[in-house]
């Protein structure tokens, strides 16, 4: 007989299908883990309405919380911190821990009845992803004798050398103190007490230190949806100048001025053209250094494109050039890598555990000079032999539709439970995946 459906309380603070980033994340796991689980989706007060419009009905299958009097007030401290810019990740998150504590409060004081009742097999927060965030709930579902589950936890991915310019104009102040937060209360209750560590990436995987190593099991973060992504595909032969996209925020992290110029010299010879889709703050740098190398008419800044029109002008690309010095996930690389594109990716962080040796090209890290030396060597490799770029592109798609699928991770959390609950020996799939 197959084992019954696990009956799972999934936390997810952040969890919204309109928006984008971690919110979606938090969504797209839910849908599918509520394909393979008895799931109930307990979720902030922001996303009540656009989970509402999925038809996914409340009381039932999910229940919408509201902290914002807590949340309020630290907002605006954040806005003085931050400014607007989109910058200052470190000192979000860190503003944020405070009203999670509350968010949980009021969790409990719901659901926790609930819980010490049996209502449920476990209890799996998901969302927010930060390990600097500790929980509450860990002891008391122990206490209560039900399993708590956390994560994939990711982040925390040290700064390089060399990009300490970089840091200072994102204003990650608090990243020169960032491991204060295993002062917080409740980080060490929290692992000591969670059945399972999730975490995405091998980098934080090392964070958890080795008395909790035996209960953490490696599941990168990110997905693709193949209902938004993968039904358009990057086709055809491959003629000079090869089309290199780039997607995500303009800021200092993301690698934009880099790529530029190490593709320059190649722009001014007719073999590659750059796009770059998206805006931020260092949209007027690149425009100027794009004027500086005499290379306008190759470069195009298409500004941001809605999320269900970015694979149909993105699969028009042969490469996609992110050589981010700082990205914990890198759910665009998955995306890109659906359509068959060929990814450049720095082998740090989240991008050079997607990227594997046969379906793209991972970078060294270095310095920034280094840096741009080793993405025009690709550059200049792929523009004198395009041939090789459909065979990588469908190797790419392979691997993707394979592991990097929100189902395949749905699967992946479903064994999980399975362990957790006794089914099954604790699950290893490698760390990164292999193709």
């Amino acid at each position: 007989m197959p084992a019954p459906r696990p009956r799972v309380l999934l936390i997810a603070e952040l969890c919204n299908p309109d928006w984008v980033s971690v919110p979606l994340e938090g969504w797209s796991l839910y849908r599918a883990l509520a394909e393979v689980a008895d799931v109930h989706l307990v979720t902030h007060v922001r996303n009540r309405e656009n989970i509402l419009k999925q038809g996914v009905q409340e009381g039932s299958r999910f229940t919408a919380l509201d902290s914002t009097p807590v949340e309020k007030p630290l907002d605006k401290v954040g806005e003085v911190l931050r400014g607007k810019t989109g910058v200052g990740w470190t000192t979000a998150t860190a503003l944020s821990a405070l009203p999670y504590y509350y968010f949980e409060e009021v969790l409990w004081r719901r659901f926790g009845p609930r819980i010490e009742a049996g209502e449920f097999d476990l209890v799996h927060r998901y969302t927010p992803i930060s390990p600097t965030t500790p929980s509450t709930l860990a002891a008391r579902c122990k206490k209560a004798g039900v399993p708590f589950v956390m994560g994939p936890l990711n982040g925390g991915l040290p700064w390089p050398k060399g990009f300490g310019g970089a840091r200072r104009r994102e204003k990650e102040w608090l990243s020169y103190v960032r491991d204060v937060y295993k002062l917080m209360p409740f980080y060490k209750s929290t692992r000591e007490h969670a059945s399972a560590i999730l975490t995405g990436s091998r980098a934080t995987r090392g964070q958890v230190p080795a008395r909790w190593q035996g209960k953490t099991v490696y599941v990168p973060e990110n997905a693709i949806d193949t209902r938004r992504f993968g039904t358009a595909k990057s086709e055809g032969p491959v003629e000079l100048p090869l089309r290199v996209a780039f997607v995500g925020r303009f800021v200092p992290y993301k690698g934009m001025a880099m790529l530029m110029e190490a593709a320059a010299p190649l722009i001014r010879e007719g073999k590659v053209v750059l796009e770059y889709i998206g805006d931020g703050q260092e949209m007027a740098n690149l425009k100027a250094q794009a004027a500086r190398e005499g290379i306008e008419s190759g470069v195009t800044f298409a500004g941001w494109v809605k999320h269900h029109e970015l694979q149909g002008r993105l699969a028009k690309n042969h490469v996609f050039g992110f050589p981010s010095v700082r990205e914990f996930g890198g759910a665009v690389v998955c995306e890109a890598m659906a359509l068959g594109l060929v990814p450049i990716v720095m082998d740090y962080g989240g991008p050079g555990e997607i990227v594997s040796p046969a379906t793209g090209f991972a970078i060294q890290m270095g310095t920034p000079e280094e840096i741009v030396q080793r993405v025009r060597e690709v550059l200049t490799k792929l523009a004198a032999d395009p041939s090789v770029i459909r065979p990588m592109g469908e190797r790419a798609r392979e691997r993707i539709f394979k592991h990097f699928t929100w189902e395949a991770k749905a699967e992946q959390v479903l064994e999980v439970y399975r362990w957790v609950l006794g089914e099954r020996a604790q699950p290893d799939w490698g760390m990164p995946l292999a193709d």
